[in-house]
């Protein structure tokens, strides 16, 4: 809390939805243990706003309509200004959500539906230092989390050993195209188009080319 606001906690909200953000200043204006900055409506504002005024809390909505996330920028803030408590704010039951935030170093979540009394009083207690995550939840999802996440590197270092024509010749797969369509297509022979889908189904350790198109999109290399 901050001395120049006699020990007001400065509170910045962020959420792009402005009705709601408009409520939620009514709302903590009528508190006295709160001195609230104005409001901003994009993640990426709020980001440019905490390394200059380095608020006690911000409470931060997950979705935005730009390329930036709520996660995203609790990150950001806590690279800026270590200090500052993130409180993510958030209208789904999400738990992975729950691990996101909490690597981003959020201290805790507060759900849209919350009563006055209880949105309040985590603010206060994010300030004070409280970490507000169901630790329980949090120990049952990590492992699996770690797992799924070791299993998408895993899977990376495998599509980063295809060659640029191999990754062509994927993505057209992809698109439902036979060998001769795709050396057409590519100004080459089947034969070596046979040779390019030989090679990558041996790189990504599967076994036919639906199991590659399936493989490639599960884990982002093509798009169909």
């Amino acid at each position: 809390m901050n001395e120049a606001t006699g020990g007001a906690i400065r509170l910045l909200i962020c959420d792009d939805h402005r009705l709601l953000t408009e409520t939620l200043t009514d709302v903590v204006g009528h508190d006295p243990g709160f001195s609230l900055l104005s409001p901003v409506h994009s993640s990426e504002q709020a980001v440019e706003l905490v390394k200059d005024l380095r608020p006690d809390v911000v409470l931060m909505d997950i979705e935005f309509g730009g390329a930036m996330s709520g996660i995203d920028a609790t990150r950001l803030i806590k690279e800026s200004s270590p200090a500052t408590k993130v409180v993510v704010m958030t209208a789904h039951q999400d738990e992975r959500l729950l691990v996101d935030a909490v690597e981003a170093g959020a201290s805790g979540f507060l759900h849209k539906t919350e009563g006055v009394d209880d949105f309040l009083g985590t603010l206060k207690a994010a300030a004070a230092g409280e970490i507000l995550i169901d630790r329980t939840a949090l120990a049952r999802l990590l492992p699996r989390v770690a797992r799924e996440r070791e299993a998408r590197r895993d899977a990376q270092l495998l599509i980063n050993q295809l060659t640029e024509r191999e990754r062509e010749v994927l993505g057209l797969l992809a698109q439902g195209y036979r060998n001769d369509d795709i050396a057409g297509r590519l100004y080459i022979s089947p034969q070596t188009v046979q040779t390019h889908v030989r090679n990558l189904l041996g790189k990504l350790g599967v076994h036919s080319k639906l199991e590659a198109v399936a493989f490639a999109v599960k884990h982002g290399a093509v798009r169909v």
